[in-house]
Parts: C-alpha cells; sequence; structure tokens
C-alpha cells in the first residue's frame, strides 16, 4: 500500500519545480529588444503576447489597438522573445480588429511606406498569415499589406513573404495577387525567429533574422500561358518591384488568419511573441538591430 504522507511532499515538490521552472522560462523577456524596438522612428503598434488566454491582447504604446479573438481561444505559452510570453496559433482562432477601429494601422498612399515585424516560432506545416490588412474575398478582395511565411504558389515556399496591393484585388491577369517579396532564406521550423518586409513605395523587401538577401530573375510559377505571358513571367522576388502603392481598401486587421473565398484561411501555426507594425520602411541597419 502506498505511503500517503510519503506521497503529499513529492507532490508539493514537484509543484514547486514545476512553478520555477515556469518562471525561468517566462523570464527570457527582452526588455532591451522592446525598448529598441519603441524607440525606432515610425512604430504605430507593437503587442508582446503577455496576456492570458481570453483576454484583449493590446498594443504597448498610447493607442492599444485591442485585438480580440475569434473563432475559439488563443493558450498563452509561457515562451518569448519579447515579454516571455506567446500565443499558441494552430486551429481555427485568431485575432481580429475591425476595420474602423484601425486607425494609425490604416497605411495606404502612393508613396507610403509600411515595415511589418513578427517574432515567431512556425510549425512549418503550411502558409500561415502573420498579420496585417488583408482580405482576399470580401468585394472582390480588400487587401493593403500583410505579413506571410510561405507563399508557394508564385515561388515563396518556407520563405518570409510581405504582400502589398493596390487595388484589393487578384493580380491582372492572374486568378490571385503575385504582387509579394519572398526571402532568400527558408524560414526554420520550431524555432524562434524575426521575419519582416519592408515596403517603400516601390520596393517590397522580406527579411528573415534581420537579413536581406537579394534574389535574381526567375520563372515564375503557375504565370505560364496568361494573356501577354505565353511563355510565363520572369522577375525577381527580392526585391519586389511594385510602384502602385497601397490601396485604402477597408479590411480589418487580422492576427493569425486572413478572409478567403472559403471562409477565414491560410491559419497560422506555432507561436507568436511579437509583432510591430511601422509607418515607414526601415532600413537595413534597422531591422538587423532588431
Amino acid at each position: 500500500m502506498l505511503n500517503i504522507k510519503c506521497i503529499t511532499p513529492l507532490i508539493v515538490l514537484l509543484n514547486f519545480w514545476q512553478i520555477m521552472l515556469s518562471a525561468q522560462i517566462s523570464q527570457k523577456a527582452d526588455s532591451k529588444l522592446v525598448q529598441r524596438i519603441n524607440s525606432t522612428k515610425g512604430l504605430v503598434a507593437l503587442w508582446d503576447f503577455k496576456e492570458e488566454e481570453g483576454q484583449i491582447r493590446e498594443a504597448m504604446k498610447k493607442e492599444k489597438y485591442p485585438l480580440k479573438e475569434m473563432d475559439g481561444t488563443l493558450p498563452r505559452i509561457n515562451e518569448g522573445p519579447l515579454s516571455g510570453f506567446s500565443a499558441l496559433f494552430g486551429g481555427k482562432a485568431y485575432l481580429c480588429l475591425p476595420n474602423e477601429q484601425t486607425g494609425k494601422l490604416n497605411i495606404f498612399g502612393k508613396d507610403r511606406g509600411v515595415t511589418v515585424v513578427a517574432w515567431v516560432k512556425w510549425t512549418g506545416e503550411q502558409t500561415g498569415f502573420v498579420g496585417g490588412m488583408w482580405n482576399e474575398y470580401k468585394d472582390g478582395g480588400k487587401r493593403q499589406y500583410g505579413l506571410f511565411v510561405s507563399l508557394p504558389h508564385y515561388n515563396g515556399a518556407n520563405q518570409v513573404c510581405g504582400h502589398i496591393s493596390y487595388t484589393g484585388k487578384p493580380t491582372p491577369p492572374f486568378p490571385y495577387s503575385i504582387d509579394y517579396s519572398a526571402s532568400s532564406q527558408i524560414v526554420e521550423k520550431q524555432e524562434w525567429q524575426c521575419v519582416a518586409f519592408t515596403y517603400d513605395g516601390k520596393n517590397i523587401k522580406s527579411y528573415l533574422n534581420g537579413k536581406f538577401e537579394p534574389r535574381d530573375p526567375e520563372l515564375i510559377d503557375h504565370t505560364k500561358g496568361f494573356e501577354g505571358y505565353p511563355d510565363g513571367l520572369v522577375q525577381s522576388k527580392n526585391p519586389y518591384y511594385f510602384p502602385n502603392g497601397m490601396g485604402n481598401n477597408g479590411s480589418d486587421f487580422t492576427v493569425g488568419a486572413v478572409l478567403l473565398k472559403a471562409g477565414m484561411g491560410n491559419f497560422f501555426k506555432g507561436q507568436i511573441g511579437g509583432l510591430a507594425i511601422f509607418s515607414r520602411a526601415l532600413s537595413a541597419e534597422e531591422l538587423e538591430n532588431l
């Protein structure tokens, strides 16, 4: 027969070490990194995902830009590069801020710049939308700007992809929007990495861990046989030349998913420990510093 008097202290000891382990993990918060982000010119919003499951995620600046959980809840994990915590994405749940509340996040115009930076641990399973104003379906599309991990249809598989749109709709003559940069580097699975893209009104650039690596011009998959492109489209994916600017197209700001024809999709799978939006294109030196 088990001795209850012996078991009880053991349970208490195990609970103690579990608490200590959680505390040690959560101490990975990087206050210096947060300070560098907050002191970088043009910052609109920074979320560090310290909130518990079921709570609204608020930005750290005066304007909170409250992101509400939709279609479920997002567990908080005791691990993350900014606050020591992160939100776990993996089902149908995502975060949303309605368009009418986006304020300065609604970045648009012919010569306007934008930078989206995120700290993620991606599972590597599928296309994942990280964050931005990107709606691929309603009213023919309300695309604006968005950060993705892995957009394989037009040469962006397992890479950091920065998407920009002026019209909000697909890129003629193709069935989808082709206008995104894709990093040369591959996003590693199950590792914390910094993914980012910049747009300066002319070029979209994708960065991985603060590094920009250009790509030579290449034949883009799934472009052969379209009007004007019998042999397909040849272009560079990093940087991606797009002088059209960003449209004011009315999308919600979402994190972890976008609206597709069949409903919400392109679900990000993994952890997001930080997300920052800037109203200008950061320099290579600035991104390396972050």
